[in-house]
């Protein structure tokens, strides 16, 4: 029987991320979902800046920023009139290359995400369900259902991408534990014009209804998102858009030209206990579910399936000790409950209902906003959280040391401004050293004969500005984030933080 190296259960943004990292670093990959295509409705509609950091180093970055519609603000409107305006634009130029939410629909990504996979030469096998895992002590070996009929598979690990109803979640016996919001949610893909029409996202703080729109192309094609109360549900029917349309128009000033797409649907706030079980992963939905706050719930997934893509290498390629992998477990499940929580009291604020709850949103709320984002450091704080560029691994046992405002577990600062942008992608998905100064003889003869690549940069104020340290050695992992900081910048220093992480390919 022949053995994969991973076998992904889910072939949404989660399950075709990882398939596509795993890929580009030469491991084996077999993906497999039960739907007959990819998605055809806009889902998951919000690609963050960090995601699309993370994009670009495979060369994804500029085509979905192409094939999208970058937002350059948020706006709050009470009572059809907009309220306040939240500009991204000065926010966010000095911390990433990409500082704008982009409203990318999921079907037209995972269709981009699918074709790129396939250039690689793995394609989805659709209507194929897994029924079932037994783990062994080198592999697993895993049960299908697909248009042939049933078969066994061995792979050495799996991936559980496969949604809040995840049968691999539910094969490990794993935890969800959480709860589920009262409000009933909608959801419409929409031809929209008016004044909030505008390539913007808008949000009405209206009563105790959330209300969102993302417009994602020129010419008015938006989704919207809203909550209805339980008071404002018939027992008898099913809801129509007819039903919820005239809260869209008064709150957003919108007219809705045609509909495309209603469905409504209850929204669950979850997590699951842990993220690595033995040879088995759960990542994006399957391991944790919120409200659609932020727009969290898609990045999320993709920083889990990158996460863990780099470190599968490494183990599978006998570059690493098997330990490796329990960091994505520590990682990922840290910034799942800070993420869960999170979302959990910005929906319960725009959510509350009574009339106290509706005088702060409608009355306080934006007089704060507006006065609270006219000071630069709370903008640029606002961002980063939004962005997910804010998202740290500081008691990760993969980080350490400190050098200027940089500790190990930061997601390496960009150096906006600086001759040689020190974002721009290598070609390969690895570590690399950066120096920002000079480095040693030493550290240059030891990174060449280590076969870890150095990039040596020309100290400019834009380092400094960025929070480096001259001639401080930084040790980037292949996901972008510090593993090491060291402000003496010594070989030794290297050296022995691959040793004490069970890296063997450069000791």
């Amino acid at each position: 029987m022949k053995r994969e190296e991973v076998f992904i259960a889910g072939a949404g943004p989660t399950g075709l991320v990882l398939a596509l990292w795993l890929a580009r670093q030469g491991v084996g990959v077999r993906i497999v979902d039960k739907t007959p295509g990819p998605g055809t409705t806009s889902r998951a509609v919000v690609v963050h800046a960090r995601t699309l950091e993370l994009y670009r180093q495979l060369g994804l970055a500029e085509e979905v920023v192409a094939a999208g519609m970058p937002n350059p603000g948020i706006n709050l409107w009470v009572h059809g009139k907009r309220r306040a305006h939240i500009t991204f634009g000065d926010a966010g130029a000095g911390l990433t290359p990409y500082p704008f939410i982009l409203v990318y629909p999921q079907d037209r990504h995972e269709r981009l995400l699918i074709s790129h996979l396939e250039d690689m030469g793995v394609r989805v096998e659709r209507e194929t369900e897994l029924l079932g895992f037994e783990q062994h002590d080198d592999h697993v070996q895993v049960r299908l259902r697909g248009p042939s009929g049933e078969e066994t598979c061995e792979a050495r690990y799996l991936a559980g991408c496969d949604g809040a109803k995840s049968p691999v979640r539910h094969g490990l016996n794993a935890s969800f534990e959480g709860g589920t919001y009262d409000q009933l949610f909608y959801v419409a893909d929409v031809i929209a014009a008016g004044p909030a029409a505008d390539g913007q996202v808008h949000l009405s703080l209206d009563d105790a209804d959330f209300l969102a729109l993302f417009s994602y192309t020129a010419d008015g094609q938006a989704r919207l998102i809203g909550s209805i109360r339980e008071d404002r549900i018939s027992p008898d029917r099913d809801l129509t858009f007819d039903d919820v349309g005239e809260r869209a128009l008064h709150g957003l000033g919108v007219e809705v030209k045609k509909v495309n797409w209603f469905s409504t649907y209850k929204v669950h706030h979850r997590l699951t206990e842990h993220f690595r079980h033995g040879r088995v992963f759960l990542l994006g939905d399957a391991a944790h579910i919120h409200s659609p706050a932020g727009g969290q719930g898609m990045n999320t997934g993709i920083g889990d399936a990158i996460n863990l893509a780099w470190k599968l290498k490494a183990v599978l390629r006998e570059e690493a000790d098997e330990r490796l992998l329990d960091s994505f477990d520590s990682e990922r499940l840290a910034f799942a409950h800070k993420l869960v929580e999170t979302t959990d009291r910005v929906f319960t604020f725009v959510s509350a209902e009574g009339n106290f709850a509706n005088f702060v949103r409608t009355r306080i709320a934006p007089l704060f906003v507006s006065a609270a984002y006219s000071v630069d450091a709370v903008k640029e704080f606002m961002f980063r959280l939004v962005s997910q560029c804010m998202l740290n691994y500081h008691g990760s046992a993969l980080s350490h040391g400190a050098a200027g405002k940089v500790k190990g577990g930061d997601r390496m600062p960009w150096a906006a401004g600086a001759a040689i942008d020190n974002f721009a992608p290598t070609g390969t998905v690895d570590w690399q050293v950066h120096v920002y100064g000079a480095a040693s003889d030493a550290l240059s003869s030891w990174c060449h004969q280590a076969g870890l690549p150095l990039r040596v940069f020309d100290w400019e104020r834009a380092h400094e500005h960025a929070g480096l340290m001259r001639n401080a050695v930084y040790l980037v992992r292949p996901d972008g984030y510090v593993g090491l900081a060291d402000a003496g910048g010594k070989v030794e220093g290297l050296r022995d933080y691959f040793e004490g992480i069970g890296y063997r390919r450069f000791t």
